[in-house]
């Protein structure tokens, strides 16, 4: 669905000529404020009408949920909270506030559209969900509403793939940058906070505040990460130990790691485990029965292995 067909949908259809002429698109939908839209010559009962409707689709970046995300099932559905493992991120851009000072309003409104722009769509290239538009901060989940086995190494690729898009943008004659805190761990996640186009999906636990205090640990143009979420990465990237870091809000030091770079592994096995493999007991029997049958595959006559077992046992292995 286009912009147009979407306008038409809520009986604003009469308003897609406006919003074609000043190029907006879905990427910029949840971004408008009022003002803007009296800009562009929208009644105050139409202007109310549209930002509902927009609040409506939820905090999740339009073009995903209208062009390439799933139907949610009933269970996956935003309203809905939810107990589960989360990895949570918060961008932020460097200097904004000496930034504002030196801009027109209007043009610092223009360089936080470009930056939000551009660092939601970094998260939802990586299926991740935009949760929230903090003027100059960001907030994403990865993990929730869908889940993919891999959601902290999205996360971080994520992370190094904003803050190389912010790199390239300016704003003020000066180039812009962000920095980036990663953390996962378990929450509660889907409870509705606020009302019409501030409304969002609330997250209950530590690992937010942890996510938030290892941003504002960052330097400019970096990514830093907790140990669970370096813990759950294995080998996939190249870290920065920074030591325990005594944090605000939090009662002990915790670890904190930048993230230099993804390495160049040949399997995606070896990424996750790299040499901290242990050696397999007690399992020639199958070893032997798998190599038997590769080989009589080999030799022209097909063969079909089925492997279960719960997981965590080392079937992928």
């Amino acid at each position: 669905m286009d912009l147009a067909a979407w306008l038409d949908k809520v009986g604003l259809g009469r308003h897609s000529a406006a919003f074609a002429a000043a190029d907006i698109g879905f990427d910029v939908l949840r971004t408008l404020t009022e003002a803007d839209l009296k800009e562009l010559g929208l009644s105050l009962g139409d202007r109310k009408r549209l930002l509902k409707a927009i609040a409506s689709l939820g905090a999740q970046p339009v073009a995903v949920a209208t062009t390439t995300a799933p139907t949610m099932t009933a269970a996956a559905r935003p309203h809905e909270a939810e107990r589960r493992q989360l990895t949570v991120m918060f961008v932020d851009l460097v200097g904004s506030t000496a930034l504002s000072r030196r801009l027109d309003p209007e043009e610092m409104r223009d360089v936080l559209r470009s930056y939000q722009n551009t660092v939601a769509g970094e998260i939802s290239r990586l299926d991740g969900f935009t949760a929230k538009l903090m003027g100059d901060g960001v907030l994403a989940y990865f993990g929730w509403p869908r889940t993919h086995e891999d959601e902290p190494e999205r996360a971080v690729r994520s992370g190094l793939a904003i803050v190389a898009a912010v790199a390239k943008l300016s704003g003020g004659g000066e180039k812009l940058s962000a920095r980036v805190g990663i953390a996962t761990g378990l929450v509660v996640v889907g409870d509705l906070a606020g009302e019409g186009a501030a409304q969002e999906q609330a997250v209950v636990g530590d690992t937010p505040n942890l996510a938030a205090r290892l941003q504002a640990l960052a330097e400019s143009g970096t990514v830093v990460i907790a140990e669970a979420t370096r813990r759950l990465l294995g080998d996939v990237f190249e870290l920065h130990a920074l030591g325990a870091q005594s944090l605000k809000g939090l009662a002990e030091p915790v670890p904190a790691f930048a993230v230099l770079g993804e390495r160049a592994l040949e399997t995606r096995f070896a990424a996750r485990r790299g040499e901290h493999l242990t050696p397999l007991v007690g399992r020639d029997q199958e070893l032997g029965l798998l190599l038997e049958r590769w080989r009589q595959a080999k030799s022209g006559d097909g063969q079909v292995v089925l492997l279960t077992g719960e997981a965590g046992i080392g079937k992928s292995r």
